[in-house]
Order: C-alpha cells, then sequence, then structure tokens
C-alpha cells in the first residue's frame, strides 16, 4: 500500500518545515542563473558571468561541509539564520554593486562571499525528518517528498527567474535575497529546527569520527562524485541537443521538465512502499538504469542526427526515474554510516561533492560537445555512471548492516561487530 504523502503533508510539524525549505531552496537554483544574467547585460560577456557563476558555486561547495559540522555543534536556528541573513545581505550588496558599476574584481570578491554565506538547508532539512517523522516507514517516504521537491526546485526556480525577467536586470537576484531571508527564518522557526538535537557533551563529540573517515561514507561519497559527472554531463548534452538540433530554448525547457518529472515519479514510487532486500543493493540497479538511459540517448543521437522530439521527451522521462532513488539511497547510506553526531557534516559533503562533480562533468562534456557532438556528453555521462555503478558494487562489503553506525541519536555513537549481530541491523535497511 503507498504511503499516503498527502497525510504527512497535512501535518503541521511537517508542512512548516517542508514550506520554508522550498522557498530557502529556489535561491539554490536562482542565484547562480540569476548572475549570469545580471553580469553578462552590465559587462557584455559571458566569460566573466560564468566566472561569477562559477565562483559562487565553488564557494557553495566549499563553505557546505564547515556550516554542517557547526550545525552539528550548536544547533540549526543558529547556524540557518546567520547564514541565510549574512547571504540575503551579501547578495543584495553584490547586485547593487554591481548596477552602480563596480570593477569586476570586486564582483568576484563579493560572489565568493555570498558562495561561502550559503544557508545549509539540504543538510539540515534531511537530519530534521527524524524529529518530526519518527515512524521509519513514513520517514522513507518522507526522504522520497523531500528528493522529489529538490528536483521541483530546480525546474521552478528557473521558471520564476524566467518571469522576472521581464523587469530590471537587478529584480531576480533581489528577490532571490528575499527568498532566501524569508525561507531561512521561516526554517530557523519551525518545530523541526529547534528540536533538532546534536550530542552535546565533549566524550560524545570526540567519539564521533570524522565522516570521511568512515569507509561506508567515503564509499558513498565518491559514487555521487561520479554520478555528479554524469548530471553535469547530461544538462550540457541537453543544452547543446536542444540548440544545435532543435535550434529552441523552448525544447531545453522540455527537456529539463521532462527528466524533472520522470525523477520526481520515480523518487515518490520508490518511498510510497516498502521494497524488498537490502538499500545497498539498489543503488547500483538504480545506476545502471540511469547509465542505460543516457547511452540510450546517445545512440538515438548518433543514429538519428535529427530524432523525433517525442522519442527523445520519452526517453528523458524513462532515465529520470532511476535518479531520484540514486540519491535517496545515497543519503540513507551517508545517514547509516556516520556516526549521529556529523550527520550534518556527512549530508553536505554529499552536497559538496555532487556541486564539485557536476561543474567538472559540465567543462568535460564542453569539450566533447566542441570535439564531436551532443551524442558524446551523453556517452561521457554514461561512462561516468557506469564508474559510479562499479564503485557501488565494490563498496558493497563496506555497506554490509553489520558495519552501520548505531542510527540511535542518544549516546556516544558505535560500531556494531560485524560477527552474529545481522538481527541488530536498524530497521529500514531491508526495507
Amino acid at each position: 500500500m503507498a504511503v499516503p504523502y498527502v497525510d504527512l503533508l497535512r501535518r503541521r510539524r511537517v508542512i512548516a518545515p517542508f514550506a520554508a525549505v522550498f522557498i530557502a531552496r529556489l535561491p539554490l537554483a536562482m542565484t547562480p542563473l540569476g548572475a549570469v544574467v545580471l553580469i553578462a547585460e552590465i559587462h557584455g560577456s559571458y566569460t566573466r558571468a560564468g566566472l561569477i557563476s562559477g565562483t559562487i558555486a565553488l564557494t557553495t561547495a566549499v563553505s557546505a561541509p564547515v556550516w554542517g559540522r557547526l550545525m552539528d555543534r550548536a544547533g540549526q536556528p543558529r547556524i540557518i539564520l546567520g547564514t541565510s541573513i549574512g547571504a540575503a545581505l551579501l547578495l543584495a550588496t553584490f547586485v547593487l554593486v554591481a548596477v552602480a558599476g563596480a570593477p569586476f574584481e570586486v564582483l568576484m570578491g563579493l560572489a565568493a562571499l555570498v558562495g561561502l554565506s550559503t544557508p545549509p538547508v539540504n543538510p539540515a532539512m534531511r537530519v530534521a525528518w527524524s524529529v518530526i517523522v519518527p515512524d521509519e516507514t513514513e520517514r522513507n517516504a518522507a526522504y522520497a517528498l523531500d528528493a522529489s521537491m529538490v528536483e521541483s526546485v530546480f525546474v521552478l526556480g528557473p521558471l520564476l527567474l524566467s518571469v522576472l525577467l521581464a523587469g530590471p536586470a537587478a529584480l531576480p537576484l533581489l528577490v532571490t535575497a528575499a527568498l532566501t531571508l524569508a525561507g531561512g527564518i521561516g526554517y530557523a522557526g519551525t518545530f523541526a529546527a529547534g528540536h533538532w538535537r546534536p550530542l552535546r557533551s565533549a566524550s560524545e563529540r570526540r567519539a564521533g569520527m570524522s565522516p570521511l573517515r568512515s569507509p561506508g561514507t567515503a564509499l558513498t561519497l565518491a559514487v555521487g562524485l561520479a554520478m555528479a559527472v554524469a548530471f553535469g554531463q547530461f544538462d550540457v548534452a541537453m543544452t547543446a541537443t536542444a540548440q544545435r538540433v532543435f535550434e529552441s530554448d523552448t525544447v531545453l525547457g522540455l527537456f529539463f521538465v521532462s527528466a524533472a518529472i520522470g525523477s520526481t515519479a520515480g523518487g515518490l514510487w520508490y518511498g510510497s512502499r516498502p521494497l524488498p532486500g537490502q538499500e545497498r543493493h539498489r543503488l547500483p540497479v538504480a545506476l545502471t538504469g540511469f547509465a542505460a538511459g543516457a547511452a540510450a540517448l546517445a545512440i538515438v543521437l548518433t543514429a538519428q542526427p535529427s530524432p523525433p522530439l517525442p522519442v527523445l521527451l520519452a526517453v528523458l522521462l524513462a532515465t529520470g526515474l532511476f535518479i531520484a532513488p540514486s540519491l535517496i539511497v545515497q543519503q540513507s547510506l551517508i545517514d547509516r554510516h556516520t556516526a549521529p553526531d556529523r550527520r550534518s557534516e556527512a549530508q553536505a559533503w554529499l552536497t559538496t561533492g555532487l556541486t564539485a562533480g557536476s561543474a567538472a562533468g559540465m567543462s568535460i562534456a564542453g569539450l566533447l560537445v566542441d570535439l564531436a557532438a551532443p551524442a558524446a556528453a551523453f556517452a561521457g555521462g554514461s561512462v561516468a555512471l557506469v564508474l559510479a555503478v562499479l564503485v557501488a558494487l565494490l563498496a558493497q562489503r563496506w555497506w554490509r548492516p553489520g558495519d552501520l553506525v548505531s542510527i540511535s541519536g542518544e549516546g556516544a555513537p558505535h560500531q556494531q561487530r560485524r560477527a552474529g549481530r545481522e538481527s541488530q541491523t536498524p530497521a529500514g535497511d531491508g526495507a
């Protein structure tokens, strides 16, 4: 029986942080694109616009684990509130200074500060689900709902930005700054943020080793990095296909919407029912589906340089079905192999890997498109996903239930012994 998502969203303790985080996440999709639009109009250079946008993305990735670790120590409200206020003020300052004609070097410095102050709303929401949805089965559905929200943000964010472009060039980023502030303040005041508690005592903090020192966590991050490289290539390949094959920005929008619909549907299906077997076994399967979809797109474009648009949209939708489930399992593996007092930091590392990998994938795909064709970028994404599958298969021994970190938030974290302890596996790994 499907878990009632509507029932989850009817709960006040769920809908309040869910809505606030939705608002707070929109700037993640709007800020880089808005910066490109603003700087391109003011400086007349897409090279400079790309450098500004890239700086924001890079510094956001660098700062995420730092904010995550601070959140594990100091709690969520102070960190989310402080970063949201800082990021909103810095982004508004960036816009006003850019419009006033500030030198490019000054804008680069401000862009770096904007990225460094980005609120860690993704890891905050991830760990807070355990507070507002204590039941394991319902929490799996909540994770799927959360992953689907992320997909919708990266569709709706650019759409909102495109509407705001009807006004002055500064308007999109000023609205983005307002959303950052509103979302951050809204989330910081919720029950979820206020009642999530990191481990407090010094002995408990010392007991939790760095997430990067846990083999299960490190291997999950490696899989996420390889998958992110594919993400970057996938995005560039879709863009190049729309521009070079169909010569239409409208088609590009259809590409992104098709993939997002597929991913949202796949995530909601994955979280709506208990599935046989263990989660660790599902990750290579989901990644294989993603790889097969990317390869199919490369084959279609190679066999027929101008394929029917409905065929490409159908393949993109089918490929998207495997994206959200892959991310959901990775987030779950991060939780299960990280000490309770370091989970915000670990989830932030996953965000960093996804951001950095996507940027690398875009660079690789740009080269492949220029040297060959859009099909080559889809093929490159498929290769990166095959690598992710191989890492996921090799990591199975490290992801065994006997290696799980205790998921209890009470007391010092500990490693379960592998031999004879399968029965003590936390509920849900076999869901």
